[in-house]
């Protein structure tokens, strides 16, 4: 029985979106580190995908701009891992967009701020994955990680359209695993509130009572996160359609 876990990805190629911080910048770190060559997507975080690069296990990594509004380059950046890599075998979704708005203020939830939610965590997944699902099923063991939130089952989260988002992320993800079976399985890992400055506005003391309201009374890490992408990777391999929670418990 294979026990060295560091080369598990050796030769393989993963695509992470919205690599270059949070849950995102954790998965790179995890998958660097087993093996794999990343191409490290970002928006706005060039210096911060740059320095990450700089930082990780292993060599061949690659920073590439993948904003989520961009379907255009969304098909240039899989050109472009194809070029140079040659292969996908991973694809994680990590890459979203969200701001807080208190719930009952529905005035303040405005169509901009509406569509540019539903483009970054909607859309976008969904063109990364119409755009790598080719060099994929290729593979004929790719994967696709979609990171999700519990917001999705229990209308919780920054705002209602967050929530929802991610619900339709969810839907879509067990209708693609259906689809693009049996060389490709989908999951997704949602999690609860994590340790992260993903959301603006969010203190630590929202953290702290966030981690109270938990049976494991912890905060949720960005590491934590990557763990149970990683599992879903190497380790839950007849598990295609389905959704992880990592969240301590908040859904009980």
């Amino acid at each position: 029985m294979q026990t060295d876990n560091t080369l598990r990805l050796a030769g393989k190629v993963a695509v992470v979106t919205g690599g270059s911080s949070g849950i995102g910048a954790a998965t790179v770190r995890r998958l660097a580190a087993a093996g794999a060559r990343v191409a490290v997507g970002y928006n706005k975080g060039t210096a911060r995908a740059a320095a990450l690069i700089g930082e990780i296990a292993g060599d061949g990594h690659r920073a590439m701009r993948i904003p989520m509004d961009d379907s255009a380059q969304i098909r240039d950046a899989a050109a472009a891992v194809q070029n140079e890599f040659g292969r996908a075998d991973i694809l994680v979704n990590s890459a979203g967009f969200t701001r807080m708005i208190a719930h009952p203020d529905l005035d303040a939830l405005d169509d901009d701020l509406i569509d540019a939610i539903l483009t970054a965590n909607v859309r976008g997944p969904f063109s990364m994955i119409r755009a790598f699902a080719p060099l994929l099923r290729q593979s004929g063991d790719g994967v696709i990680v979609n990171i999700s939130s519990i917001a999705a089952s229990y209308g919780t989260g920054s705002n209602i359209i967050y929530g929802a988002s991610k619900a339709a992320l969810d839907t879509m993800s067990i209708a693609l695993a259906r689809v693009l079976g049996p060389e490709i399985r989908v999951v997704c890992v949602s999690p609860g509130v994590v340790n992260t400055g993903f959301v603006p506005g969010r203190t630590q003391e929202m953290m702290d009572k966030a981690a109270a309201a938990t049976p494991l009374k912890r905060a949720v890490e960005a590491d934590d996160v990557a763990l149970a992408v990683m599992a879903c990777i190497t380790h839950l391999r007849h598990t295609t359609g389905s959704v992880i929670t990592v969240d301590a418990g908040r859904h009980l």
